[in-house]
């Protein structure tokens, strides 16, 4: 009698794993919570037989959502598009994709950010499919994913940043809105005031541009947020931890100062007592921020 219970007990695990493991599209896995459908693993492109996946978490809600694209930190070495830090725009009515894109270990630049743009053709382009609104399109990012997130924002028809990674080349891959939180913005500033630091093989900018960064200066350029600021160029809000490394603010500091000379809005938030990450960075006060402009640009006409 208790092999015959435990032989129902397994059959009856099975069968739960089985109805948990609904497929979705592209591939991905659908989870729910009580607030939330997500697609897990959605693939977005396959680049010599590896696929490129996104995690979607969409709100249990009437009607087709925003969306805003996430990119994780990692120095663009490490990192997961489970860590999403945005996921709490969620709760708030809107469609968050975090995006898994090639380290730079497999992907120098640009080709890494081949990968996002990537992404947000798929996303536009499959947007009926999966369940959002995606003719206005909001990024976030942090640390190295906040500077691909701004970088999108800002080299929007930029030939050799747009790459054909996934196709979808009929769709855009321009932004009107983007947030970066505690980022790099200015590579080019670093390879050329400070040498001794990046130029080790071990350094992350080193690894992102294959070389040493003050032997690769146009190739810096091109990868610098603050080179491709055009009249045409999507609001941007900066967030930087007072209490983190001088870098990031003084990183922050820069694209805003070109952000006004353009004449574009740029909102520059210096946290006082905040790191390299952490809660302030959603608290009331940010998300307030944060809902407002996603608010006024992505329900805009254009």
């Amino acid at each position: 009698m208790i092999l015959v219970r435990l032989v129902l007990l397994c059959t009856l695990v099975q069968l739960s794993v089985v109805e948990a493991l609904e497929r979705g599209p592209e591939g991905s896995i659908v989870e729910q919570t009580r607030s939330e459908r997500i697609y897990r693993g959605v693939v977005f492109a396959e680049v010599d037989d590896v696929p490129l996946s996104l995690d979607l978490y969409l709100p249990k809600k009437e009607g087709r959502p925003h969306l805003v694209v996430f990119f994780h930190g990692g120095s663009w070495r490490s990192g997961s598009k489970e860590s999403c830090q945005v996921r709490w725009l969620v709760r708030h009515g809107y469609a968050v994709a975090s995006v898994g894109y090639r380290k730079s270990h497999a992907a120098k630049f640009p080709v890494i950010l081949h990968d996002c743009k990537g992404a947000i053709r798929f996303l536009r382009a499959h947007a009926d499919a999966l369940g959002f609104e995606a003719e206005r399109v909001a990024v976030a990012g942090a640390s190295a994913g906040g500077h691909l997130a701004l970088l999108l924002a800002t080299s929007g028809g930029v030939k050799e940043l747009e790459g054909r990674v996934g196709g979808n080349l009929d769709q855009s891959s321009r932004v009107q809105m983007a947030i970066g939180m505690y980022c790099p913005t200015d590579l080019e500033h670093d390879a050329l005031t400070a040498p001794q630091r990046w130029d080790k093989p071990a350094s992350s900018l080193y690894q992102l541009l294959g070389g040493k960064p003050s032997e690769k200066i146009t190739l810096a350029r091109l990868a610098s947020v603050t080179n491709h600021i055009s009249p045409d160029d999507p609001p941007v809000i900066l967030l930087v931890g007072g209490a983190d490394k001088p870098e990031p603010v003084k990183h922050g500091q820069r694209l805003k100062a070109a952000y006004d000379k353009a004449g574009l809005k740029a909102v520059l938030q210096i946290i006082p007592g905040a790191g390299h990450g952490g809660p302030e960075f959603r608290d009331e006060q940010r998300a307030l921020l944060i809902l407002e402009l996603l608010e006024k640009e992505l329900s805009a006409r254009p």
